[in-house]
């Protein structure tokens, strides 16, 4: 238990750490601002991938649900 305790506060201590050290982003040097919420350039949206990766989980899940169920009501 205690060194479950200090394994968290060390992870907890690091990671402040890091997070206070951070430096704010270099101002915006002009160009083209079409698009301001765009930072850096090359916007890559991450939403498909996501809902894949959800929807792969899912129906992973609900396999082994029904796998369990199917084995569950094959032993009664």
């Amino acid at each position: 238990m205690k060194k479950i305790l200090l394994f968290l506060i060390l992870m907890l201590s690091t990671s402040l750490l890091f997070n206070l050290a951070a430096q704010p982003p270099p101002p915006g040097g002009g160009g083209d601002t079409s698009n301001p919420n765009c930072f850096p350039p090359p916007c890559i949206p991450i939403d498909g991938g996501i809902s894949w990766l959800l929807l792969a989980g899912a129906a992973y899940g609900g396999k082994k649900l029904y796998k369990a169920n199917k084995d569950k009501n094959a032993e009664a």
